[in-house]
């Protein structure tokens, strides 16, 4: 018989997320809005900070430490209190490098 349980019912992420901690700039609602991303993977990243009533949809300046800065739209998967999981749209072949190589020695 096939048991069904909470844990087996979780979606698996395709892409790890590693630690980030830098400022990224987000214009949303019409406004630039500046917060910090807590975590960052291929995928998408979380964002913490005062986000009012932030679009769905947004356009992200993410300043890679080290490497160039990757301007992408993303959408909103998650909102929480003072919190935004967003995923990225389409990215480039540089934006994913530049990705690739700040994630690449972060991971486990």
């Amino acid at each position: 018989m096939l048991t069904v349980t909470a844990q087996s019912l979780m979606p698996t992420r395709f892409h790890p997320r590693v630690d980030a901690g830098f400022m990224v700039k987000l214009f949303t609602g019409g406004r630039s809005v500046v917060a910090k991303a807590t975590d960052l993977s291929m995928a998408g990243l979380k964002l913490i900070g005062d986000f009012g009533s932030a679009d769905d949809r947004m356009t992200l300046s993410i300043p890679i430490p080290g490497d160039r800065e990757v301007v992408t739209q993303a959408t909103v998967r998650r909102r929480g209190e003072e919190e935004l999981a967003l995923e990225f749209d389409q990215l480039d072949w540089d934006d994913m490098f530049a990705l690739a190589r700040f994630l690449h020695p972060r991971l486990p």
